[in-house]
């Protein structure tokens, strides 16, 4: 599977790179108003990464066909998880990450960022990836696929930083789902740089201004 991928960069010679992932039905130009809004001009220029999910039936929307990075089972998310769905992903994301290093950026300058299914794909590949990223970007979402990250997950991101942030009003992620992923990436001796806000499932301005001060840490 090979994704459809816009791209955008604040100037030539980027000296970073951050991929986002979309959430369900959406499509890569969903969060190019997000990436628009924060500024890293002090770090140098960035380029950004949007790839868009493929278009498959969904389960739990009566099997309506709309871009979905897997397909959701279950209301609760976790019971009965699409792992060949999830995989399928997590390598066409890998294709996307290998042909970024490939024109010569870095892999610990590279940051994967999701929101809702994409944020369970940036933990999905973040994770697992087998070179050090420069950050794992989580909004509104859930670890996916919990129960394997042990056994599966890379020795070369075990202290790459973790940024989460979720609406304590979420209808559709609840907080109870993320706070349990959060727990569970500690539990494994990861750092999660956590973030609540008061929201539904959504991002607000300051999460956008929370998140641009990570970046510029993490990037720095």
């Amino acid at each position: 599977m090979t994704l459809q991928v816009l791209e955008a960069q604040t100037g030539d010679n980027p000296v970073a790179t951050i991929l986002i992932m979309h959430g369900l039905g959406a499509d890569g130009r969903d969060f190019i108003p997000i990436a628009e809004q924060l500024d890293l001009s002090s770090i140098g220029p960035v380029r950004f990464l949007f790839p868009s999910a493929p278009e498959i039936p969904v389960t739990i929307n009566g099997g309506y066909v709309m871009p979905a990075w897997y397909d959701i089972l279950a209301a609760d998310l976790v019971r009965r998880e699409d792992a060949a769905g999830l995989r399928q992903s997590q390598a066409a994301i890998e294709a996307v990450i290998a042909h970024e290093t490939s024109r010569g950026m870095p892999a610990n300058r590279i940051v994967v960022a999701g929101f809702s299914q994409g944020c369970a794909m940036a933990l999905m590949v973040g994770l697992r990836h087998a070179e050090a990223l420069a950050g794992i970007v989580g909004m509104s979402g859930y670890l996916p696929l919990a129960d394997t990250v042990a056994a599966e997950r890379s020795a070369a991101n075990q202290s790459t930083p973790i940024f989460m942030g979720h609406g304590t009003h979420d209808g559709v992620v609840a907080l109870p789902r993320a706070e349990a992923s959060r727990d569970a990436l500690a539990a494994l001796g990861y750092t999660v740089d956590w973030h609540q806000y008061a929201m539904e499932h959504s991002v607000c301005p300051q999460e956008v201004a929370d998140l641009e001060a990570w970046l510029l840490r993490v990037l720095a």
